[in-house]
């Protein structure tokens, strides 16, 4: 016998290839995702959306600054006043915008809570009622 003896069992061994499976399960991911991004119908409804018309009056509505400063201080447009001077200028602010009474109050982190408070219950009084509140925080520098 020329090169040596080769005996065959007649029995292979099975093995499962793993790279052609991952080939097979992505394209069946991918054609399930492409399959149902095609049932998504999108329906919607013919909406009439609002026209926006130029005002008339191209005047800036006036509006009114009150800051509170960390020491309790008022400001009226940066002019500073004391609490009983407040009523009696919102009273007259009122008088002069009837229809656009707006007040915007300002106070930053160290400012007192219970200053705030008084402010906001002078202006309910008077049921002035397009307020806005504007805090800014000052962060520490450094540690």
């Amino acid at each position: 016998m020329e090169g040596g003896s080769f005996k065959s069992t007649g029995k292979k061994k099975a093995r499962i290839e793993i790279i052609p499976l991952i080939d097979v399960i992505f394209f069946l991911l991918a054609t399930f995702v492409l399959f149902v991004l095609s049932l998504n119908k999108l329906q919607s409804l013919p909406v009439q959306l609002p026209v926006g018309v130029p005002s008339k009056n191209t005047t800036p509505p006036k509006m009114v600054t009150l800051q509170i400063s960390d020491t309790g201080t008022l400001y009226w447009n940066r002019e500073p006043i004391t609490m009983s001077e407040l009523s009696p200028r919102l009273a007259s602010y009122q008088q002069a915008n009837r229809d656009d009474t707006r007040i915007l109050i300002t106070t930053d982190d160290k400012a007192l809570f219970g200053q705030a408070v008084a402010v906001l219950d002078q202006i309910r009084l008077l049921n002035i009622e397009q307020v806005s509140i504007d805090t800014t925080k000052t962060y520490p520098t450094g540690r």
